[in-house]
């Protein structure tokens, strides 16, 4: 259990049978009446976004999410197929659990599995991640470095903005937080 005085950014909590991250908090302290805990809370299965707030000094069941190291295998209609790296025990996810992360997912890509009582909850992917471009208008004569954006077709199938001097056929370096291009590789 955790009290609003243990609220963090981070901090998973357990909420009308749902799981939650805090995103952010914030404790207001009226002139008049009872101090209170404003929080905006994403839950962890869907990503939905709630604001809740907590009296000040309320209990809240507090949860330990286990991360593990996995490998993407291969996708089977709407199933995700990723294998333990210890165990190589298989485990099959939902595109819900994938989240966006899906549209920079390929083939043999090591990734953290957050379980919760052995279910698998959601899928994390590295921060960068290293794909091919296999669409993308050419450039023109002159472009430079510096110089405007075009879009260009991953190998996953996801679109980013990648500068003019790109070619198709080129490596290029991910974001996958924010999916925006950060180097030619």
């Amino acid at each position: 259990m955790a009290t609003t005085s243990d609220f963090r950014n981070g901090l998973v909590i357990k909420l009308n049978d749902a799981i939650y991250t805090i995103v952010e908090f914030l404790h207001v302290k009226p002139g008049k009446g009872g101090a209170f805990v404003r929080t905006k809370l994403k839950r962890v299965t869907d990503g939905s976004v709630i604001d809740r707030t907590f009296r000040a000094g309320e209990y809240v069941e507090e949860v330990r999410l286990e991360g593990r190291e996995m490998e993407f295998l291969y996708r089977d209609n709407d199933l995700f197929h990723f294998m333990d790296r210890e165990t190589y025990e298989q485990q099959a996810m939902t595109e819900a659990q994938l989240g966006d992360g899906l549209k920079f997912l390929k083939e043999n890509t090591v990734v953290t599995v957050k379980f919760h009582d052995d279910e698998p909850l959601v899928v994390e992917l590295p921060f960068f991640v290293d794909l091919k471009i296999v669409e993308t208008d050419p450039g023109v004569r002159g472009d430079t470095a510096s110089g405007g954006s075009k879009p260009a077709k991953l190998e996953t199938g996801a679109v980013i903005q990648v500068p003019l001097f790109v070619k198709s056929g080129s490596t290029v370096r991910v974001d996958t937080r924010t999916g925006e291009y950060v180097e030619r590789v």
